[in-house]
């Protein structure tokens, strides 16, 4: 993955392509930083985990500068968002994630509240597919309903 990312950084050098630039450069620093606190090189879980952490930050920085008023540093967010999700694999819709509630919930029996962890240790191997607030949501809404 990292060796991915570095063949992109250089074609967007290459193509003065600044936001592209600005936005693999820091990914990369992310990755590299992750892998100096693990003390190994990154597994292919571990580089999406650091993927699917820059993508939450851009999310919420765009969600507080759009609150803020500053539309103009919301778009250089989105901008950087855009690019990295280029690296995330393909993500569920609402249906599919529907889908899959439903069916841990019934698998595990789940009949309230207090089986919710339970519920959400089924489905975390939904990670990087689908958005694990919404999937959580979901979960609480229909276990509390």
């Amino acid at each position: 993955m990292v060796a991915t990312i570095q063949k992109d950084l250089i074609a967007a050098m290459k193509a003065k392509d600044d936001v592209r630039v600005g936005t693999l450069r820091l990914l990369l620093s992310s990755m590299k930083n992750k892998q100096i606190e693990l003390g190994h090189e990154l597994s292919s879980d571990e580089g999406m985990a650091v993927i699917q952490k820059e993508v939450k930050q851009r999310k919420d920085s765009i969600s507080q500068y759009e609150a803020a008023g500053r539309a103009d540093l919301a778009e250089e967010e989105s901008a950087e968002l855009a690019v990295l999700q280029t690296y995330m694999p393909a993500q569920m819709s609402e249906d599919e994630m529907a889908v899959a509630v439903e069916k841990a919930i019934s698998s595990t029996g789940a009949s309230g509240a207090s089986d919710m962890g339970k519920v959400m240790g089924v489905l975390a191997d939904l990670k990087g597919k689908a958005d694990m607030g919404v999937v959580s949501a979901m979960v609480k809404q229909k276990l509390v309903g």
